[in-house]
Formats: C-alpha cells, sequence, structure tokens
C-alpha cells in the first residue's frame, strides 16, 4: 500500500512539473505572438530590426525563432524530467 502511495505521489509530481512547464511555454508564447506582434507593435516601431520595424519583425520573423527555441526547450526540459521520474525512453 505505501508502494502505491509513493507512486501516486510521484506521478502527481511529474505531471505538476509537466503542466509547469507547458504553462511556461504558453506565457512566453502569448507574449510574444500576441503581445509583441500584436499589442505591442506601435511602441516597437521605432526599433529598426533588418531594414523593418521590430513589431514588423516579431510577428514575422521573431515569433517563428521563439518558437524553434520553445520547441527545443520543452523536448530538453522534458528529457530532463523524465530520468529524473524514471520514465525515459531507451
Amino acid at each position: 500500500m505505501a508502494d502505491q502511495h509513493t507512486a501516486k505521489a510521484s506521478d502527481g509530481a511529474y505531471w505538476a512539473a509537466n503542466l509547469r512547464i507547458i504553462l511556461i511555454s504558453l506565457v512566453i508564447w502569448a507574449v510574444v505572438s500576441f503581445g509583441f506582434g500584436i499589442l505591442l507593435r506601435p511602441l516597437l516601431s521605432g526599433i529598426a530590426v533588418g531594414g523593418a520595424d521590430l513589431g514588423f519583425w516579431f510577428a514575422q520573423q521573431g515569433s517563428i525563432l521563439v518558437f524553434l527555441a520553445l520547441i527545443f526547450n520543452y523536448a530538453w526540459r522534458m528529457n530532463k524530467l523524465d530520468r529524473e521520474h524514471g520514465v525515459e525512453e531507451e
């Protein structure tokens, strides 16, 4: 019975950490795509990057680069979390 309780606690800790990683990634995604690309675009319009203003750059290129970084970060963090909880793939 104690082993089952320990396993449930470990499963709960694993999923809590997984959801925390997902939530942080989604917040970053929302801030970059919606915040920088749409809401803050007028404030960023005076800064030039590659011949365009920074708000336009975030809407067109920066968001894609941040999304790619989020994908690699998520994979790296989940592999680390899997190893910590003993559920890694072989």
